[in-house]
């Protein structure tokens, strides 16, 4: 003999597939007031759905005083789905918001998984699963009303929103955007959209003004949702730039600079692009000179603008008197680099400052992880660290501080600067250079630490060592550090992601390359005095020579050797020159390529702005004095990666013209 739950099963699936047949059927049906109403009587299995005449599985029974009615009779017309689950003896009823667990002889519905209890148990009658009534008005948010014998459910019909959006890559055109519409169209039961309806929907829209899109969507089951409507607006067809501009005069002589003012014009004030061809500031040769200016706007639409110049044989000022007068400060101009030999040499005399210098350049081309340099020193200390990554693998440098004392160590740090990780050592010298005589310049002090005996710590982490070096690129620092006893520094190269203080002491020493400069050096910095006025006639001062500026000597903590600092990289020059109204300072490379920085009366002068000295034929303006007699104070070091020597050249300027 068969047991009760499989034959409720049974039925079960035997009701599923009488209701698809019946859902397809009330789909075309429509409810007035967006409510579904059922009707249903007691002890009768004849139920009204919104007007159509529906026969139950059994009637609708009372028990204890509470109404049930069949699953399978309900079920069906609210849209769920039933099914018996035979490993949990369960009927289960679910749409797509709601899973309903009904077990025979269980007050206990589950509900999504959680238990809630009925009024009384569910049972199993004729083979027909039995539920509460009033509990399943109370899950499927139904009102109830009961009059006599006759009992009404109703609930609203979950229908669809018909949501979209307008999009553009811009502001909308009449006649030239065409714009795209985002679908945004749900059903709070997930049923599919399967029709839509559109009102005034373009992809370009024809004229300007305001318009309004409106949609309506049918899902599955045949219910429409309520319009959705968006509002747009549509701008007139957008017209081209203009493009033009005019000069201060029609006509100049050679050498005479040339004032160029921009007149385009667009309707909405959107250019975005302005490209000339032909403005030079002043032109050294007499013709007609052909300038060209095109404009775009954020549409993409161009206009383009020719007009001629003319260029007299009257000269104003030669190429070489124009660039020394109206050259930029930090820019460069052209000169012969010959010609910078016959400027006269002064010679100087300096004091040098109680600054010890750690350089730590050797090997520069880095092969293998180690300890790059390892020295003990006490006071101030500057250290430069200038590396290029060989290695297969990203790294990462660090400046570690080790107290061997027995009492503790206080270290202040102060000036700074790092340049790269940069594929190219000009740009990780600049950068470095730059950053460090910018924060000598505003006296920077980056504060203190105090390390307790055998303590040991990474000093500038997050400046020297936040950024890992990728193979075959270049890394350049320089960092000011003053302790009050003697402290252990070492130049640790590590794996990205390797903690350098636990592999500290497993670290092996780099061997020197043979080539580069690896050593500490005693009374670094050179405070330079000149008495005599410069300027008056063309004249130069020579550093990173080894003539008129001898290189530092030094040794190599880790090897005992004698060691020359060649080219006084890390060495810090403070001068105080005399000039004579109206003189020139600028710089020129005598050993090859050139850049960094210089501080002058107290600004930053990049060497040059946005590119660099490539040779002896190019100079890079420092400094104009003005009508009357001056005091400059110049503050630079060499810059890592840049050729000495450098030729400092004072002269005096070319007479204005008018």
């Amino acid at each position: 003999m068969r047991s009760k739950p499989f034959k409720i099963a049974i039925v079960l699936l035997t009701v599923i597939a009488l209701i698809i047949p019946f859902a397809t059927a009330r789909a075309d049906s429509s409810s007035a007031g967006g409510f579904n109403v059922l009707q249903l009587a007691k002890d009768s299995d004849i139920m009204l759905f919104n007007g159509e005449e529906i026969r139950a599985a059994q009637p609708v029974t009372y028990k204890d005083g509470a109404a049930y009615i069949p699953l399978n009779g309900i079920a069906s017309v609210y849209g769920f789905t039933l099914y018996f689950d035979a490993k949990t003896k369960e009927a289960v009823a679910k749409s797509n918001v709601l899973e309903l667990r009904f077990k025979a002889d269980s007050p206990f519905i589950k509900v999504n998984g959680s238990a809630v209890k009925g009024p009384g148990p569910v049972f199993a009658q004729e083979g027909y699963m039995m539920v509460p009534l009033r509990m399943w008005a109370d899950l499927t948010d139904s009102r109830i009303n009961v009059s006599g014998r006759q009992i009404t459910l109703s609930w609203s019909i979950a229908v669809p929103s018909a949501a979209f959006e307008i999009e553009a890559d811009d502001e909308i055109h009449a006649g030239q955007t065409v714009v795209f519409y985002k679908d945004l169209a749900s059903h709070p039961n997930g049923l599919p959209i399967v029709q839509d309806v559109w009102e005034g929907r373009y992809d370009v829209f024809p004229e300007a003004g305001w318009y309004t899109v409106t949609r309506r969507v049918m899902d599955a089951a045949g219910n429409w949702s309520e319009p959705y409507s968006v509002t747009v607006e549509v701008l007139p067809p957008n017209l081209p730039p203009v493009a033009d501009f005019r000069t201060d005069k029609e006509t100049y002589r050679i050498g005479e600079h040339i004032e160029y003012r921009d007149l385009s014009a667009d309707d909405e004030d959107a250019i975005v692009r302005r490209t000339w061809v032909g403005n030079e500031p002043v032109f050294f040769e007499s013709g007609e000179k052909l300038v060209e200016l095109e404009v775009e706007d954020k549409h993409g639409l161009t206009h383009r603008v020719s007009k001629f110049i003319t260029v007299t044989d009257e000269v104003l000022y030669t190429k070489e008197e124009y660039d020394k007068l109206f050259t930029d400060i930090g820019g460069k101009y052209a000169l012969s680099g010959s010609e910078v030999l016959g400027y006269t040499p002064v010679e100087y005399t300096f004091k040098r400052e109680n600054v010890r210098l750690v350089r730590s350049n050797s090997p520069e081309v880095l092969r293998e992880t180690g300890i790059a340099y390892d020295t003990i020193q006490t006071g101030k200390t500057r250290f430069l660290i200038y590396n290029q990554n060989a290695m297969s693998y990203n790294v990462n440098v660090y400046l570690v501080a080790t107290n061997f004392n027995g009492t503790a160590v206080d270290i202040s740090i102060g000036a700074h600067g790092a340049g790269g990780p940069d594929p190219y050592s000009t740009n990780a010298g600049k950068m470095s250079t730059l950053r460090y005589l910018d924060a000598v310049n505003r006296g920077v002090q980056a504060g203190t630490l105090r390390l307790r005996p055998k303590e040991s710590a990474v000093l500038l982490a997050d400046k020297l060592s936040a950024v890992p070096i990728k193979p075959n690129q270049i890394f350049s620092a320089y960092a000011d550090i003053t302790s009050n006893d003697y402290v252990r520094y070492r130049v640790v190269i590590v794996p990205q992601g390797v903690d350098p203080l636990q592999e500290l002491e497993k670290l092996p020493m780099l061997p020197r390359d043979g080539v580069h400069v690896r050593g500490s050096f005693d009374y670094t910095d050179r405070s330079i005095t000149i008495e005599e006025q410069l300027g008056q006639t063309k004249q130069r001062l020579m550093f990173g020579d080894n003539k008129y500026d001898p290189n530092l000597w030094g040794i190599d903590d880790g090897t005992g050797k004698n060691e020359l600092n060649v080219g006084n990289y890390g060495v810090l020059y403070r001068m105080k020159v005399n000039v004579a109204p109206r003189t020139l300072i600028s710089l020129n490379a005598r050993g090859g390529h050139y850049t960094g920085a210089f501080i002058v009366n107290g600004s930053v002068v990049e060497v040059t702005k946005g590119s660099i000295l490539k040779n002896q034929d190019e100079a890079c303006v420092l400094y104009r004095s003005g009508n009357r007699a001056e005091t400059v104070e110049i503050v630079f070091t060499p810059a890592s990666g840049s050729n000495l020597p450098i030729a400092l050249m004072f002269e005096p300027l070319p007479e204005e013209r008018t």
